[in-house]
């Protein structure tokens, strides 16, 4: 008999995969739990339309994190820092302040943990970050840092 599973099982299936069962384990154990229900035209039509708004949503995101990649690829960031005279960074600029300062700057809301840093930037200059965006869209951010006037320490 095949069942759509309406629950992950282990060893059977997931959610929402259609999978032959025995008889006896569908109606004994699966329907009583409601775990599954039987795949019927009119339950397989419902699975459809479920899976096909999924997919859309799905395309919708990754349309709009494209665009926002393209967005990323022509902004360059500007983060003053406190340097040396070496041209060191006291510190050093993290995914946070990152972040941070493209919603101040740009309205731009990035999750922190998105953005793909190795470690602290430390250097002045210009840097090209990377930040996931969203499965197999990854955009690329110009971050150029610079000093205070010495008189503002």
């Amino acid at each position: 008999m095949k069942v759509i599973l309406l629950a992950d099982i282990k060893g059977v299936g997931k959610k929402d995969q259609v999978i032959n069962a025995s008889d006896g384990y569908a109606r004994n154990y699966l329907f009583p739990k409601k775990l599954a229900i039987e795949a019927n035209n009119e339950n397989m039509l419902k699975l459809k339309a479920k899976q096909n708004g999924i997919e859309y949503k799905k395309n919708v995101e990754k349309e709009e994190a494209i665009k926002l990649a393209n967005k990323l690829k022509e902004i360059t960031l500007q983060i003053k820092v406190k340097a040396g005279e070496n041209g060191k960074i006291f510190g050093g600029v993290t995914a946070k302040e990152i972040a941070e300062n493209l919603k101040n700057q740009y309205n731009i809301e990035i999750d922190k943990k998105k953005i793909n840093l190795t470690e602290t930037i430390k250097t002045l200059g210009n840097t090209t970050v990377d930040i996931k965006l969203y499965e197999g869209v990854v955009g690329k951010l110009n971050v150029s840092l610079g000093t205070f006037p010495k008189e503002t320490y």
